[in-house]
């Protein structure tokens, strides 16, 4: 099995070539990303607990879904792909907005990404794939917001910035 590539991109997402994921961790370079949050009819956010083999970041707590795209494919083709992958999950998505984050991991590696933050709609109970995702619980946006005031340690680094990023634009944004 080959590496896993992700797409290297400059601030305004303009392709500029292409590297193995972990390198481009280990060096912190600036790639594309995307981001699934699933709600359900109560406005609820499917939230995904990592696996407990996941290199970084296992057992905490984070949004439904999230990857890199592979090259060639959209932004929502790549989240249609990893939200079935990890979560057993075909539904529509949309994307919301996109914009750059930088974060380090206890391990040395960083998260640099002009991540794609997309939405959709389910109801029903997911199918996990073990290797990606422990579990999965329906939290509101509020219960979120608060619990990870009271246990920023059980989140992903990432999570708690892309949330902070969705949580504005849901203030900004009729859903």
């Amino acid at each position: 099995m080959t590496e896993e590539q992700v797409i290297l991109v400059d601030e305004h997402d303009n392709q500029i070539g292409i590297m193995p994921k972990l390198e481009a961790h280990e060096k912190a370079v600036l790639h594309r990303a995307f981001s699934v949050f699933i709600l359900n009819d109560k406005k609820e956010i499917m939230l995904q607990q990592r696996a407990s083999q996941k290199y970084h970041s296992p057992l905490l707590w984070t949004n439904t879904c999230c990857s890199h795209q592979r090259e060639g494919e959209t932004n929502i083709e790549a989240g249609t792909r990893r939200l079935f992958d990890e979560m057993g999950i075909r539904t529509d998505l949309t994307e919301l907005f996109h914009f750059i984050y930088k974060a380090p991991f206890d391990n040395g590696l960083t998260e640099h990404e002009l991540d794609h933050v997309m939405i959709g709609y389910y109801n029903d109970e997911p199918v996990l794939n073990t290797e990606e995702a422990e579990a999965w619980k329906w939290m509101s946006v509020e219960d979120i917001k608060s619990d990870m005031l009271r246990h920023p340690e059980i989140y992903t680094v990432w999570f708690k910035i892309i949330f902070d990023e969705f949580y504005h634009y849901l203030e900004a944004h009729t859903l």
